[in-house]
């Protein structure tokens, strides 16, 4: 009430005010928004709380990111990262005491997945999003689950190898995505004259190339692959380049919220030690998958065998 109080004279003190009915009214209003403001913080920081209180979680996936998170139909998200998300609910209603847990979806593109993680709209997404250290600044990273690099999808592009290659041409890329924020720094450091043009997801920035509007398409490996998986030609498409750096893959989560974030580990430990990790993998990167019934014949690497020991949630360097 002393903040209160001080503040009333404070506005009652400016010369253009003569009514203090509305000074009153606007000090009111504001100190409603901020008992608001601060409870939804607590409720963001707690989403087991959060979770129990409301009987709903809601996951988030992307509508093309082939094999992670896309869709089969209307609405209908599959993919690794939805089986991963999937295994989270039974553990879910286990940490909040709410079997009768509402689950909902909710598609994300790379622009708006971060801000609907952080301003409560989405509780858990486990898509293909890089876990890096500037990412963790504002939101949070469950165990690492994949691990890739961004190299270049090319159709018919005579002259284009590798990323040098791409000097004065236009290149197209996904808004709001690391690799994005790579080629501008590669085209600020090398001069080199590109013409970024951005899809709002990875299906758009694929027909740029297709249609000949852009002789690339830059993108995490893995994701390229699962573009040429769905295109209607798949023997014109050629991933090229050296990946310039290494991306690992994790479930997004809202940050400072410890105890959400080992109800997920949890879960992602468990898949891993018991081997239906490799389960979910082979479903997803060594068999035929939807909708062309077409398989990637990705064999697991190294860094992510390595990593079902490791069990780490760091960033790329």
């Amino acid at each position: 009430m002393g903040c209160l109080a001080a503040l009333i004279r404070g506005v009652r003190a400016l010369p253009w005010v003569t009514d203090m009915r509305l000074v009153h009214w606007w000090v009111l209003l504001m100190a409603m928004l901020a008992s608001t403001l601060a409870c939804s913080g607590i409720a963001l920081a707690d989403t087991l709380q959060k979770i129990s209180s409301t009987g709903r979680v809601t996951f988030g996936y992307r509508e093309s990111s082939v094999p992670f998170s896309y869709l089969a139909g209307p609405r209908q998200p599959i993919g690794f990262g939805v089986d991963i998300t999937t295994h989270l609910i039974p553990a879910l209603k286990r940490a909040t005491g709410r079997h009768d847990l509402e689950v909902n979806w909710q598609a994300l593109t790379s622009q708006n997945r971060i801000p609907l993680i952080t301003n409560g709209t989405v509780d858990v997404e486990c898509g293909s999003t890089s876990n890096t250290a500037a990412r963790a600044k504002t939101v949070a990273f469950a165990i690492n689950y994949f691990y890739t690099g961004p190299r270049l999808l090319v159709k018919q592009a005579p002259g284009v190898k590798d990323f040098d290659d791409l000097k004065g041409k236009a290149v197209a890329v996904t808004t709001g995505t690391t690799t994005t924020k790579l080629l501008r720094k590669m085209d600020l450091e090398r001069s080199m004259n590109l013409q970024l043009l951005p899809g709002k997801d990875h299906a758009d920035s694929f027909l740029l190339v297709d249609a000949g509007r852009a002789v690339a398409f830059a993108m995490d490996d893995i994701l390229l692959y699962g573009q040429i998986l769905n295109a209607k030609q798949p023997a014109q498409w050629h991933v090229v380049g050296t990946p310039p750096q290494v991306e690992p893959y994790a479930c997004m989560l809202r940050k400072d919220d410890p105890a959400f974030k080992q109800v997920v580990d949890g879960v992602i430990t468990d898949l891993m030690r018991s081997g239906e990790f490799e389960r979910i993998y082979a479903k997803w990167f060594l068999s035929p998958i939807p909708p062309r019934g077409r398989s990637l014949n990705l064999p697991m690497s190294d860094a992510l065998r390595e990593n079902l020991r490791k069990r780490s949630d760091q960033p790329a360097n």
